[in-house]
Formats: structure tokens, C-alpha cells, sequence
């Protein structure tokens, strides 16, 4: 891997210009979706940034239990997007699929006003008087069609 300084200017500008990623987990337990709420007063999924050289999967394992103090283990990448998180200021979100490993009893972080645990049939793009971004309603819904493993399926 080349450095930065070897890089020509155009592909700096766009290394430059690349919108951060941000990991997100969608936790689907007992037909009940993990819910976060932000100081934007939207809904989230937990995750975040990767630190520098940690891959995706290790980031989000490490995002959950920051955030929920939960254990999670990462299923399949969902469908990748832009979010504009502030007017002008996108983000790359990248989604997977998570399955709860341990206790279900969350430890709401710093950085969230409040954690709920929604039953899946009350999803929409507003819950409990507050948004839920379309690009996570879709990444929730596209978890849901994901096929569950055997273990899933006895619980």
C-alpha cells in the first residue's frame, strides 16, 4: 500500500472527499429489534467508526458493547448507503445482521438518551414520537428477510 504522499492529487481529493463509514448493527431478538435513541432525537442502530486498521466486524462487536453493554456475533452485510446525518454532511453506512449472544438486559451508554427493544410489527418511520431514519427501517427490514439459523429458529 502506497502512503498518502504518494498518492497523485486527484486520488487524494478523493480519499479526502470519501464520506466516513459507520458500522450499524441490526440486533433481532424474540421478534424485537434493538432501538437507540441519539442526541439528534432519532432512532439509531448501535455501532460507529472502525478505528484505524480494525475491520468492520471487530469494530461493530466492540461498537455493541460500548453502546448496549451487549455481545453480539455479526451475521451477513446488508445493503450499504449514504446517510445525511447533517445537511451537506453524509456518512457511508455499512449494516449487518446481528444475533445476541447472552443476556438481552441493555446498558444504555453516554451516548444514547434511551434504548428500547421494539417488537418488530411496531416498526415504522416514526416510533414513539421519534424518527427512524428510512435507510435503517430498510436495513431492519432486509434483516428480517434474512433467512435464521436453526438455533433461531428452536428459540
Amino acid at each position: 500500500m502506497r502512503s498518502f504522499a504518494a498518492l497523485r492529487t486527484t486520488d487524494k481529493l478523493a480519499l479526502m472527499s470519501s464520506p466516513p463509514i459507520s458500522v450499524k448493527g441490526v440486533l433481532i431478538h424474540q421478534d424485537r429489534v434493538l432501538l437507540l435513541l441519539n442526541e439528534r432525537d432519532e432512532w439509531d442502530l448501535p455501532g460507529g467508526r472502525p478505528d484505524p486498521g480494525e475491520d468492520h466486524r471487530s469494530a461493530l462487536v466492540r461498537e455493541v458493547q460500548e453502546e448496549a453493554g451487549l455481545a453480539v456475533e455479526i451475521g451477513v452485510s446488508l445493503d450499504e448507503y449514504l446517510f445525511e446525518v447533517l445537511p451537506g454532511r453524509f456518512v457511508r453506512i455499512v449494516p449487518f445482521a446481528c444475533r445476541l449472544v447472552g443476556s438481552d438486559a441493555v446498558v444504555v451508554s453516554h451516548e444514547h438518551q434511551e434504548t428500547r427493544w421494539l417488537p418488530l410489527a411496531e416498526l415504522g418511520e416514526r416510533i414513539h414520537g421519534h424518527l427512524l431514519p428510512a435507510g435503517y427501517l430498510g436495513a431492519i427490514r432486509q434483516a428480517i428477510a434474512q433467512p435464521r439459523s436453526a438455533s433461531e429458529r428452536v428459540a
